[in-house]
């Protein structure tokens, strides 16, 4: 088996177990996304594809593995499983311009932007003072087009009380969604940007787009991976024919 990175062909065949399955996200610009990987993971679990409790997935991301995790609560509630995803990190390489900075400041509706930071992936980090200003967040999307960047990713420090570590909103309209929900890609940064802001490498995240999510993370420093942990049902189910 080979995957086919950046132009470069990795051979893989030796490093993979007898569960592991191709993943290929339908879209030019994305390489990694929470979302498909999380629902590739539950599908195959619960449709007996994989008797193994890991699967894992040859990615333009490289491998990236899904973990079944079954809970006692879990078991007694009969509410599933967890699925924890391990992610490559996504560093943060260099600030933006003060320019760059005063444009995403007018693009998210003149919201005070503390921080701005790009990372590998070209996703902006856009700190702002507080939880309430990224919840109360009123973004300008055609705007947010012309920023620099393939998404603003949005955060501040959670309250004392909430329960949270960070809160964050991700938008993408360049991509063609105006706001993600939950992204799991985008915390691949956030992670290692709080793990040095707060001085530690467990969090629990809340996402506050109007649907919101939380996120329950550890970072792994040494291999710069990140664990992702959450649950996923099936709404609906289809046949595709040849």
């Amino acid at each position: 088996m080979v995957a086919i990175r950046g132009g470069r062909v990795q051979h893989l065949r030796n490093l993979l177990s007898d569960s592991a399955h191709s993943l290929r996200l339908f879209s030019s610009k994305v390489n990694l996304c929470g979302h498909a990987t999380l629902a590739a993971a539950h599908t195959l679990f619960t449709s007996g594809e994989v008797d193994s409790n890991i699967i894992e997935f040859v990615t333009l991301s490289g491998i990236l593995t899904a973990k079944r995790i079954v809970e006692r609560s879990d078991i007694d509630t009969h509410k599933g499983f967890f699925i924890e995803l391990n992610f490559p990190t996504d560093p943060i390489t260099e600030v933006l311009s003060a320019e760059d900075s005063i444009l995403i400041s007018k693009a998210l509706g003149g919201a005070t932007v503390i921080n701005t930071r790009i990372t590998t992936s070209t996703k902006i980090i856009a700190v702002v003072p507080s939880a309430k200003d990224v919840a109360n967040l009123q973004p300008d999307f055609g705007a947010l087009k012309n920023c620099p960047g393939m998404g603003i990713v949005v955060t501040a420090i959670a309250p004392p009380e909430s329960g949270f570590d960070f809160h964050s909103r991700f938008f993408c309209p360049k991509l063609g969604v105006n706001e993600d929900p939950v992204c799991g890609s985008a915390h691949c940064a956030l992670a290692p940007y709080w793990s040095k802001e707060l001085g530690k490498c467990d969090f629990i995240a809340y996402q506050a787009s109007p649907r919101g999510g939380v996120l329950n993370i550890h970072l792994d420093e040494q291999k710069q991976r990140v664990f992702l942990r959450g649950k996923a049902i099936t709404v609906m189910e289809g046949i595709l024919l040849a």
